[in-house]
C-alpha cells in the first residue's frame, strides 16, 4: 500500500514538473519545429500571440498602426502612412472641395472672426459678411471656450444639405444676427488666372488636384478670348498631386502623339503616355515657373514640355521627385501611399534625388541649396555629365536630380533678406491687415482693384509702424528697410480680403523676381 502511495505521489510531481516545463518553454518547441510560413503569415501569428497570450492589455490597432508607420519609415521617402485621422483633410483638398458652411476664419480673442466668405458658398448665399463673429453654430458654443481651429471646422462642417443655425455678431454695425443656412459644397481652387499684360496669360497651379484639369481648362479657354496668345504657367511651390492630371494638363500644349511622361512597374514595365490631337494651347509661347518645392506632377509636366522643345522652364531647380505613389486602403479609414512605379521624362531621363542617406538628409538637401551657392549662382547647380540627355531641338538637358531651368532667376546671399521675402509672403501679414481692416473697414473702401492698386495706403507711417509693432509682438524678426516690399505685401492681402486670390497675385507679382525675368524673354522660343 505504501509503495503504491509513493508511485502516485511521483506521478503527480512528475506530471507537474513537465507540465511547468512544457507550459514555460513553448518558445523552445516552436523554435525546433522549423515549418515553413510566409511572411504575411508570420505577422498574423505575431499578432494573434500578442492578442490572446499577451500578460497585459494592449490596444492591438494602435500597435499595429505603430509597426505599418515603422515599416513606411524603411522605405523611399515618398512612401507615408495616413491615419483616419488625416485622411479627411488630405481627400477634400485632392477632390476639390469640402462640405460646409464657406469662410476662412482667424480666431481672435478666443472668437471666429471671419476673413474671407467664399464664392458661391453657404455664408455668402445668406449675406455673411468679413468681420463678423460666428459666436454659435446650433447650441454649440464657438467662443470662450479656447477652441482651436480643427475643433471649430468640425463643428462648422457636416453632410451636405444639413441645416446650422449660427449665432452672429457683427461688429461693423454692433449687431446681433442669427442665420439659418444648408451646408454645401464649397470649391478648393487649384488653378488662378489673370491677363498678365497684353497678349499675356498668366496660370497658377498650387496642386493638382482630381477637378484641376477641368479649373484649367476653363481658365486657359478665358484667357484666350481675352487674346492671350503667350502664357506664363506657373507652378512654383506645387507639390504634386495625380499623375493623369498632370498628363492632361501636358496634352494641352503639346501635339498629337507627343511623349508626356513614362512609367516603369516594379515589374520593369514601361509605358508611353502620348499627347492626343486638339490641344488648347498647342501654338504660342509657353513659360512654366519652377522653384525647389515644385515636385512630382510639377515636374512632370516641366520634363514633357522641356524634352519637347515646347516652353522655356524659368525659375530654379525642382524638387527632384521621379516616384509614383499609389494610394491604398488599409480598412477603418487608414491608408497608406506606397511608391509603385518611377517615370522618366519624354527624353528618357530620371530627375529623382538620391535618398539613400535618408528622408533627413533627402529632405534637408533643399535647404543646403543655399549653402552650396546654388540659389545664387546657376554655375552651382550639380550636373552629371553621365546624365546628359538631348532633346529634339538639340538642347542639352540632365538627370539625376530635378528639372534644371532653361533661363535661371538667381536669389540673394543675404538669408536675412530671404527670411523676410519668406515672412512678408506668409498668412502672419494677412492676420495683420485683418487686425488692420477690422479697426475701421471704411478706411479700406475701394470702388476697383484699381483704385487699391494705383492709391498710396491710407495712414501710411501710422500703419507702417502698426506693422512693426505687431510682428515684435509676435515674436518674428523682420526688418523695416525694404518699405517697398513691405507696401507690396500689404496691398496684396488687402486685395485678397477685399477681392480675390486673382487681385491678390496681381499686386503680388509687382515684386517678384521670376515674373520680371520672364517678361524679358516674352516673343522668344527655347531654341532661339
Amino acid at each position: 500500500m505504501k509503495s503504491n502511495n509513493l508511485y502516485l505521489w511521483i506521478t503527480v510531481l512528475l506530471s507537474v514538473f513537465l507540465g511547468f516545463t512544457l507550459g514555460s518553454n513553448q518558445q523552445i518547441v516552436f523554435n525546433v519545429t522549423n515549418f515553413e510560413i510566409s511572411s504575411s503569415q508570420k505577422l498574423k501569428q505575431f499578432i494573434q500571440y500578442i492578442e490572446t497570450n499577451y500578460v497585459d492589455d494592449i490596444d492591438t490597432d494602435s500597435l499595429v498602426n505603430t509597426m505599418i508607420s515603422n515599416v513606411v519609415e524603411q522605405l523611399d521617402p515618398h512612401s507615408v502612412y495616413i491615419p483616419k485621422e488625416e485622411m479627411q483633410q488630405i481627400t477634400e483638398s485632392m477632390q476639390g472641395a469640402f462640405v460646409g458652411i464657406g469662410v476662412s476664419f482667424f480666431m481672435e480673442q478666443d472668437t471666429v472672426s471671419v476673413v474671407r466668405v467664399i464664392e458661391n458658398g453657404p455664408s455668402k448665399a445668406v449675406g455673411i459678411l468679413p468681420g463678423d463673429r460666428i459666436l454659435m453654430a446650433d447650441q454649440d458654443t464657438l467662443f470662450g471656450k479656447n477652441k482651436n481651429s480643427a475643433s471649430i471646422i468640425r463643428s462648422l462642417k457636416g453632410k451636405p444639405d444639413t441645416k446650422v443655425q449660427l449665432q452672429v455678431y457683427r461688429k461693423a454695425t454692433e449687431e446681433f444676427l442669427e442665420f439659418n443656412l444648408e451646408r454645401g459644397q464649397v470649391p478648393i481652387p487649384s488653378v488662378y488666372g489673370y491677363l498678365l499684360s497684353e497678349g499675356v496669360g498668366y496660370i497658377q497651379i498650387n496642386r493638382f488636384a482630381q477637378r484641376t484639369g477641368v479649373e484649367f481648362k476653363k481658365t486657359l479657354v478665358s484667357l484666350k478670348e481675352q487674346g492671350a496668345d503667350q502664357l506664363v504657367l506657373d507652378l512654383r511651390d506645387n507639390p504634386g498631386g495625380y499623375l493623369h492630371i498632370a498628363e492632361e494638363i501636358s496634352d494641352a500644349f503639346l501635339s498629337k502623339r507627343k511623349v508626356m511622361v513614362i512609367t516603369e512597374s516594379n515589374q520593369g514595365e514601361r509605358e508611353e503616355a502620348l499627347a492626343t490631337e486638339g490641344g488648347l494651347f498647342e501654338k504660342g509661347q509657353v513659360y512654366v515657373l519652377i522653384n525647389g518645392q515644385s515636385a512630382s506632377a510639377s515636374e512632370v509636366v516641366a520634363g514633357a514640355l522641356q524634352d519637347n522643345d515646347r516652353a522655356w522652364i524659368v525659375g530654379r531647380r525642382s524638387f527632384g521627385k521621379g516616384l509614383v505613389q499609389q494610394q491604398m486602403p488599409l480598412g477603418a479609414g487608414d491608408a497608406i501611399r506606397l511608391t509603385t512605379a518611377r517615370y522618366y521624362t519624354p527624353t528618357g531621363r530620371s530627375i529623382q534625388r538620391s535618398y539613400s542617406e535618408g528622408k533627413d538628409s533627402y529632405y534637408d538637401e533643399i535647404g543646403t541649396r543655399y549653402e552650396s551657392g546654388e540659389i545664387q549662382d546657376s554655375d552651382n547647380v550639380p550636373v552629371n555629365d553621365s546624365l546628359q540627355f538631348t532633346t529634339p531641338g538639340g538642347r542639352t538637358v540632365y538627370g539625376g536630380g530635378g528639372i534644371t531651368p532653361d533661363e535661371y532667376v538667381p536669389g540673394t546671399s543675404d538669408l536675412d533678406s530671404e527670411w523676410d521675402n519668406y515672412i512678408l509672403r506668409s498668412n502672419l501679414v494677412n492676420r495683420f491687415v485683418f487686425l488692420e481692416l477690422d479697426k475701421n473697414r471704411t478706411l479700406y473702401t475701394y470702388e476697383s482693384l484699381a483704385a487699391l492698386i494705383e492709391n498710396p495706403l491710407p495712414n501710411k507711417e501710422e500703419l507702417l509702424i502698426s506693422f512693426q509693432t505687431f510682428f515684435k509682438n509676435q515674436g518674428v524678426p523682420v526688418r523695416m528697410e525694404n518699405e517697398l516690399l513691405i507696401e507690396n505685401s500689404i496691398k496684396a492681402y488687402l486685395a485678397l480680403q477685399l477681392f480675390d486670390q486673382e487681385a491678390f497675385l496681381k499686386i503680388i507679382h509687382e515684386q517678384d523676381d521670376f515674373i520680371t525675368k520672364t517678361k524679358t524673354l516674352l516673343g522668344r522660343t527655347p531654341l532661339d
